[in-house]
């Protein structure tokens, strides 16, 4: 009888458990819906919104989960965003379910209020994903962001445009490796087209951190920039050369939309901005001309000595005390993860797998592309078996710090440029000036820094 009544209550429990567990999965007859925000694309023509339209076709159809995407944009306003929702400003949105953004943001929103991806993937289902990706996600021991999507920075260049520059000169694109050969060439064509620039850097930080790594130096020591040491003048000051002459646009702005007014030749910028490069110019009569993209690697910062950051956000979730919504997050996660649909979200956007085994198909496969993605991963191809790919050290603060770098560049060089052109108008020796102000230009980025290190 004891024996009968034993056994009556372990199914009991048993069934308990049962009950339990089916309550924290999401399914057909009460489907959950996830609220999204994300950074891939416009509402109208996003990549991401495409695949998540098959998912909620699919395998979300027949697990009861349902991705409703509420926000496309850019990661400035996604941080904005989370901020204010976070710190529940008036007039801020709930916080989303999902969103993709950079690991900054988890300071932002708070760590404590993301899911952990650890604790509804194995770690076998994580050792399929690139290591370096994957290491960019954890916050201490937490895995709270899972890449989806990375990218790293090329060289872009309006072919149309060049070709014509470099059959009057002796310039080919051969001449396109390195920077210093680069901003020679920019000064080049400063002169041949009477005053236009050549080139925009889409990133002066990114420029200065892998140009310091390339000569075996860190440029963020401390959570303070290197500005001081000799190796960031040597990177320094080819790049001021150029835009003291007057080779490089110094304007806010994307370099995408000057290729479309020939204000520009090419620019340095993430793998991803191939989803934003236009189709033809517009000359001022309101005619046009299809451009052919050439994208060549990250510039080297001397023969030998290839580095370039590697970047992108990743998948964020906010934890739910409704663990149906943490397991419909983790089933989304999953798919959107695959070899198959990964590799064919990242070759719309011009992103980078995030696993091994997507990696080697897209190599293999990527002559079925269009011409101008096929040219692309040809670049990256090189890139990931020839450079030192890095992550951007993550620190207190270290986006105010990016932007801040940003608006010291391009205010040091604007206002070195303007009195270049002033000084040799007035008849002073433009070789002489120009040596002048590289000196000089440097030293006031470096006074920056001096003031902000005594007010600290």
């Amino acid at each position: 009888m004891k024996k009968n009544i034993l056994l009556l209550i372990l199914l009991l429990l048993s069934l308990s458990f049962c009950g339990c567990s089916a309550k924290t999965m999401p399914d057909t007859t009460d489907p959950v819906t996830l609220t999204m925000w994300h950074v891939y694309g416009s509402q109208t023509q996003s990549p991401l919104n495409l695949l998540i339209d098959d998912f909620n076709h699919t395998v979300g159809k027949e697990n009861g989960v349902i991705i409703n995407v509420v926000s496309v944009t850019s990661s400035s306003a996604i941080d904005q965003a989370l901020a204010a929702s976070a710190n529940h400003e008036p007039g801020a949105q709930d916080l989303p379910d999902l969103f993709t953004a950079y690991p900054r943001v988890a300071e932002i929103v708070g760590r404590n209020k993301l899911l952990d991806w650890q604790e509804y993937f194995s770690q076998q289902e994580l050792a399929v994903f690139t290591p370096e990706f994957l290491r960019e996600g954890y916050f201490n021991d937490r895995l709270l962001m899972l890449p989806i999507a990375k990218s790293t920075e090329a060289f872009f260049v309006n072919q149309t445009l060049f070709d014509r520059f470099s059959a009057q000169t002796d310039i080919t694109k051969d001449c396109l490796t390195t920077f210093q050969d680069i901003f020679d060439t920019a000064c080049a064509y400063y002169d041949w087209s009477g005053g236009q620039y050549f080139m925009q850097l889409n990133d002066y930080y990114h420029y200065a951190y892998a140009g310091m790594k390339a000569k075996g130096f860190e440029f963020i020591e401390n959570e303070q920039l290197q500005v001081h040491q000799k190796a960031f003048e040597q990177i320094w000051n080819p790049l001021a050369k150029a835009a003291i002459y007057g080779g490089i646009c110094l304007e806010d702005g994307y370099a995408a939309s000057r290729w479309k007014t020939m204000e520009i030749v090419a620019n340095t910028g993430s793998t991803a901005d191939i989803l934003y490069q236009p189709e033809e110019m517009i000359y001022p009569d309101n005619s046009t001309e299809p451009i052919t993209v050439l994208t060549l690697p990250y510039p080297a910062f001397d023969h030998g000595n290839c580095c370039a950051v590697h970047r992108g956000g990743g998948l964020f979730a906010i934890k739910s005390d409704d663990e149906r919504k943490n397991n419909a997050a983790a089933i989304f996660a999953g798919w959107i993860t695959q070899k198959e649909q990964n590799l064919d979200f990242v070759t719309q956007a011009g992103y980078l797998p995030v696993t091994d085994e997507a990696f080697d198909l897209l190599f293999e496969t990527r002559e079925t592309l269009p011409l101008s993605r096929q040219n692309l991963y040809e670049a990256v191809d090189f890139m990931r078996k020839e450079y030192q790919l890095c992550a951007l050290p993550l620190y207190k603060g270290a986006s105010d710090v990016q932007a801040k770098f940003e608006s010291n560049v391009k205010e040091t060089l604007k206002s070195a440029h303007n009195q270049y052109l002033m000084r040799i108008r007035a008849g002073e020796n433009p070789e002489n000036v120009l040596h002048e102000l590289i000196a000089s230009s440097l030293e006031t980025l470096r006074s920056y820094y001096e003031q902000e290190t005594d007010s600290k």
